[in-house]
């Protein structure tokens, strides 16, 4: 096998799609799940294919579009399959209902997308009923089993998912007593603020949280309250609010257990691996794309960095990539919580897209790359908010650049 994609998500699809557009037709797709698609066949909401396919679609829609191009090429899956163990060497050990199996593979695209943080991982303290949901999973019962979670409904956590969930469970006729999160604002898009909040009026509370949950056999209701500055809760705004569903939209862990099994250098800040302008991480021949590097906002933006990831290893497999003796380091500066990719292995790399978070809000500002004190590029943003990745797409080519490269945001 050339080229073993683990994972068939959009990052994965687009990924393996890109590697047979580049002449590398020896590729497959390892898939755990029983269909292909990720996490697109449950988001029935529209949003997505704006800026790859100009039009927007629904995430099934968004999918088969993927799907149909990988089944025109021939591309082989292998579904229900769960990889195991990958090794430095590229041996993929996988096992599936016909047993264990062993897969060479001269270069491995990582997508394996991430995980909901839970409420085990935020510690909110009370009982343990059930009624206790993540937005994905809520998400999943309503929009592909058909079964409604609940009819009073709080949602701690304003990320995207949890959002969306909130006008999901209000068309189908529950109730949102309100969206509480924990930070001094949202943690989702604007866009999803306003078309799933404001326009079905559910409130969102900021600088919130719940600090119990009460219930026996099923959730009963939980004790809200306001947090300091330090997100510690003051006790004398504690409030009870009666519900029978708690859904948590928390944040998203990328799932990099393979990655770390086989010794890839990882990101403290992204939670995933360090990559080159093409993805490639710190083991040769391995790639990571999608969520699995950090999280996006967009699925258009996963598709478009698994693309590059996919050229990445159909050079690799070519060999012809013409990698450098030292890696350029690429630096977060001011207001700059992580840079991707982390390094520049290239000679001459041009088009290299930068993908950034900011730490605080700010208005009218510039994105400056630079080096050794000179500037390379720049681009202007009306507002910067910390949900809301940047994307600096660089035209200029970095061969000349030597020791590394400083992003900043300045007002």
């Amino acid at each position: 096998m050339d080229v073993a994609v683990i994972g068939g998500g959009p990052a994965g699809l687009a990924a393996a799609v890109r590697v047979y557009k580049e002449g590398i037709t020896n590729v497959m797709i390892i898939e755990r799940d029983m269909e292909l698609g990720g996490i697109l066949p449950q988001c029935i909401h529209d949003g997505f294919g704006n800026f790859i396919f100009g039009e927007m679609l629904t995430g099934p829609e968004y999918a088969q579009r993927y799907v149909n191009q990988v089944e025109e090429m021939g591309i082989p899956v292998m579904l229900n399959t769960m990889v195991l163990d990958i090794s430095a060497e590229k041996k993929i050990t996988a096992v599936n209902k016909d047993g264990l199996r062993e897969i060479d593979a001269k270069a491995i695209v990582l997508a394996m997308g991430c995980r909901e943080r839970t409420r085990a991982q935020i510690l909110i303290p009370g009982d343990r009923p059930s009624g206790i949901y993540t937005a994905g999973v809520a998400q999943r019962f309503i929009n592909m089993e058909g079964i409604m979670p609940g009819k009073r409904v709080v949602i701690l956590g304003s990320g995207d998912v949890g959002l969306i969930m909130a006008r999901r469970f209000t068309l189908e006729g529950a109730e949102v007593e309100g969206v509480y999160e924990i930070l001094p604002h949202p943690g989702g898009l604007t866009r999803n603020v306003v078309q799933c909040l404001q326009d079905y009026d559910i409130p969102l509370h900021l600088s919130h949280t719940i600090t119990g949950i009460e219930g026996k056999k099923r959730v009963k209701g939980v004790t809200v309250a306001e947090v300091d500055s330090e997100m510690k809760p003051a006790k004398e705004t504690e409030r009870y609010i009666p519900c029978d569903t708690v859904v948590l939209s928390v944040g998203l862990i990328p799932e990099n257990e393979l990655s770390e099994k086989v010794g890839i250098r990882m990101d403290s800040r992204t939670g995933g691996p360090v990559v080159d302008e093409y993805m490639e991480t710190s083991v040769s021949g391995v790639f990571a794309c999608g969520n699995v590097a950090h999280v996006h906002d967009l699925v258009d933006d996963v598709s478009e960095a698994a693309d590059t990831a996919g050229k990445g290893a159909a050079l690799y497999v070519k060999g012809t990539r013409n990698p450098r003796e030292i890696p350029v380091t690429v630096t977060p500066g001011r207001n700059v919580r992580y840079v991707v990719p982390q390094i520049i292995q290239g000679r001459n790399p041009e088009n290299v897209t930068f993908y950034l978070r900011v730490k605080e809000i700010e208005k009218n500002v510039e994105i400056i790359v630079s080096s050794n004190g000179r500037k390379i590029c720049e681009k202007k943003e009306r507002i910067v908010r910390p949900p809301e990745m940047v994307k600096l797409q660089m035209s200029t080519e970095l061969g000349d650049i030597r020791n590394e490269l400083l992003i900043d945001v300045e007002e």
